[in-house]
């Protein structure tokens, strides 16, 4: 799952650039992300005490099989950051994890992350992501800016087989138990934006 900016004006079309996560750096990485996330929930009425993801979750997510943890960086400073899942085959992956820091939010960020992604993992055939049913800001950057489509909705009568259901004070389902599931095909348009995005990575970084 993930939070977008929202559209704006002054986009610059220069690339990020993704770098790997230190361990030393990961406690400063989690506080952005959930800033991220909470502002995110925010924005579709949603507000708690408590982050809307916990440290527990992203470090499970990190410490995963597979997973890499990539801080964004664009003209040198931090902007956000991603978490994804490598099948074994290498075929396969999960993007568990994306974030733009609050601040970086509505400059088009979000869509060339995810197209260095794209570019960092190659092999990869079919990506796979999850958020919120009420986020439509999220929902309309995955399925209308990144060409995924929506292929699962799990709710209390078709759970997530990969996390245990939960409850309201009342019985009745948590907005953490109704998510969309999404995937995304690769096809040779998808090749050429990635080795465009991979050649202005590789620009930027010089």
């Amino acid at each position: 799952m993930s939070r977008q900016g929202k559209s704006g004006v002054g986009i610059d079309v220069t690339a990020p650039v993704l770098h790997p996560l230190e361990i030393s750096d990961r406690p400063e990485f989690i506080t952005r992300l959930q800033a991220a996330f909470d502002a995110g929930a925010a924005a579709f009425g949603s507000e708690s005490d408590e982050p809307v993801i916990s440290d527990a979750e992203i470090r499970q997510s990190m410490d995963q099989p597979g997973a890499a943890t990539w801080d964004v960086r664009h003209d040198g400073r931090r902007v956000g950051g991603a978490v994804v899942a490598i099948g074994e085959d290498g075929r396969r992956a999960s993007l568990d994890l994306l974030f733009i820091d609050t601040a970086e939010q509505g400059r088009g960020l979000g869509q060339r992350v995810w197209a260095c992604i794209e570019a960092r993992y190659p092999a990869v055939e079919v990506w796979r992501t999850m958020t919120p049913y009420e986020d439509t800001r999220n929902i309309h950057f995955y399925v209308n800016t990144c060409g995924f489509h929506i292929v699962e909705f799990f709710h209390p009568g078709h759970p997530d087989p990969g996390e245990p259901p939960r409850a309201g004070s009342a019985g009745e389902a948590s907005g953490a138990d109704l998510m969309f599931a999404f995937e995304k095909r690769r096809s040779p348009a998808d090749d050429a934006r990635s080795d465009n995005a991979a050649a202005a990575a590789g620009r930027s970084a010089r």
